[in-house]
C-alpha cells in the first residue's frame, strides 16, 4: 500500500502526521528511498531489479510479503550493497532523518549493523562516523525546515556472526558521540541472545542500554534469553509474548486472561514492546493468531497494560511510515487520539535517554497532543 494513501489520515479530526511521535525501532538499511538506491547502485555498479523508483518500491513490498523473516531479510542484500562507502552511508543517514522529521517524529533511534558496511574498505569507526555525520546533517536540515528532531544510534551486532563483543565495545566507545544503545539483529530462530552473553556482560558492566530482537521469529525462550542473558530494557518486537497469555473466558467485550510468569514480568516491569504492525504481518510474527492486522495481538497487549509502542521496522520493505502504522491501527481497532498519545508516551518513557531528557520529551508530546 503506497505511503501517500495515509498521508492525510485523521484521528478525531486531527492530522496524524502533525502529531509529535517517537520512533524506537527503525532500521537504517530498511529505510532507503528507492530513488537513492538506484542512484547509489548505478555509481557502485550494483545491479537493481527495477529501473524506476516506483517499480523498485513495488519490488520491495512484493518480496517482503513472504510470511517468513528469513525471506524478508533477503531484501536487505540490495540496500546494504549500496551502503559501503562514506558518501553512501552519510547520504542514507541524512535522508533517513529528513524522512522521520517529515513524518512528525521528534525523537528517533536508528539501528544498524556496522559490520555489514565494511565492503568498501572502511573501518568500523569510519562507518559509524559517516552515519553520525549524516544524522547531524539531517537534524540541521530539519531545523532549517522548521522541524525539531533528535536521532540516536543503536549500534547493532548480527546475531549469527561472532563479532558481538567487538561491536559492543564499539557502541560504548561512541556513547558520547551519538550512540545511545545496543541491539542484536538478524535471523532470530536458532541464534538466541545467550550466544552473545560475553557482549551483554560487557555492556552491563558499562551501564550501556540494550534492546534485543526477540519474540518475532522465535517464541518465549527467545524473550526469556533477551531478558536474562541480554538484560534487555526493551524487546525488539516482542509480539510473541502473547504466547504466555491464556484467554480463559469472554463476557461480551471483556476478556479474562491468565498470565504466565514471563508475560507478567514484562507487563509489570513495563518493559516496552517495540511492535511493528505491518512488518509483523509480513514476517508472520503473529501467524499463530491469524493472517490479517485484526489478528495482531497488539490490542490485547494494550488493553492488558503492556507498554506497547508503534514502529515501522523497515520503511522501504513495508512501504510505510509511522503515520501510516498509526492510521492502520486507528482503522483496525478504532483507536482515538488518547490511544495514540499513550503509544507515544510509552515510547518516550522507554527511550534510551537520561531521565531529564525523557521528561522533556514527554512534555513535548503532551503539548503536541493538547494543541
Amino acid at each position: 500500500m503506497p505511503i501517500d494513501q495515509h498521508a492525510d489520515a485523521l484521528v478525531d479530526g486531527i492530522s496524524i502526521r502533525s502529531l509529535p511521535k517517537v520512533s524506537l525501532h527503525d532500521h537504517l538499511d530498511g529505510a532507503l528511498r528507492p530513488g537513492t538506491i538506484i542512484e547509489l547502485a548505478d555509481a557502485a555498479g550494483v545491479e537493481v531489479p527495477e529501473k524506476t523508483a516506483d517499480d523498485l518500491a513495488d519490488w520491495f513490498a512484493d518480496k517482503s510479503d513472504s510470511g517468513s523473516l528469513v525471506e524478508y531479510l533477503k531484501t536487505f542484500d540490495l540496500t546494504t550493497a549500496v551502503m559501503q562507502t562514506r558518501e553512501g552511508l552519510t547520504r542514507v543517514a541524512r535522508e533517513f532523518v529528513e524522512d522521520l522529521a517529515a513524518d512528525g517524529v521528534i525523537y528517533g533511534e536508528v539501528r544498524w549493523a556496522p559490520e555489514q558496511h565494511l565492503g568498501g574498505g572502511l573501518s568500523l569507526d569510519e562507518v559509524v562516523e559517516a552515519v553520525q555525520e549524516g544524522i547531524e546533517e539531517g537534524e540541521d536540515a530539519a531545523e532549517s525546515a522548521g522541524r525539531d528532531i533528535r536521532v540516536g544510534q543503536l549500534i547493532t551486532a548480527m546475531r549469527h556472526t561472532d563479532r558481538s563483543l567487538e561491536i559492543a565495545k564499539l557502541a560504548v566507545d561512541w556513547r558520547t558521540r551519538g550512540a545511545v544503545g545496543f541491539d542484536i539483529a538478524g535471523p532470530e530462530d536458532g541464534f538466541p541472545p545467550s550466544r552473545h552473553r560475553a557482549a551483554f556482560d560487557y555492556l552491563a558492566s558499562e551501564f550501556f542500554p540494550v534492546t534485543v530482537h526477540a519474540g518475532e521469529a522465535a517464541g518465549l525462550d527467545s524473550i526469556r534469553s533477551a531478558l536474562i542473558d541480554g538484560r534487555a530494557l526493551r524487546l525488539g518486537h516482542g509480539v510473541r509474548i502473547a504466547e504466555d497469555l491464556e484467554v480463559v473466558s469472554r463476557e461480551g467485550e471483556e476478556v479474562f486472561v491468565q498470565f504466565g510468569d514471563l508475560a507478567r514480568w514484562v507487563r509489570d516491569r513495563e518493559i516496552p514492546l517495540e511492535l511493528s504492525p505491518s512488518s509483523n504481518l509480513q514476517t508472520g510474527a503473529f501467524a499463530a493468531w491469524g493472517t490479517t492486522l485484526e489478528d495482531h495481538p497488539f490490542d490485547l497487549l494494550y488493553q492488558l497494560g503492556f507498554a506497547v509502542t508503534v514502529n515501522v521496522d523497515n520503511r522501504t520493505m513495508s512501504r510505510t511510515s509511522l503515520t501510516r502504522e498509526l492510521a492502520l491501527l486507528v482503522e483496525t481497532f478504532e483507536y482515538g487520539i488518547d490511544d495514540l498519545e499513550a503509544f507515544q508516551l510509552n515510547a518516550a518513557a522507554g527511550a534510551f535517554l537520561p531521565v531529564e531528557e525523557r521528561e522533556e520529551l514527554i512534555e513535548l508530546i503532551a503539548e503536541g497532543f493538547a494543541d
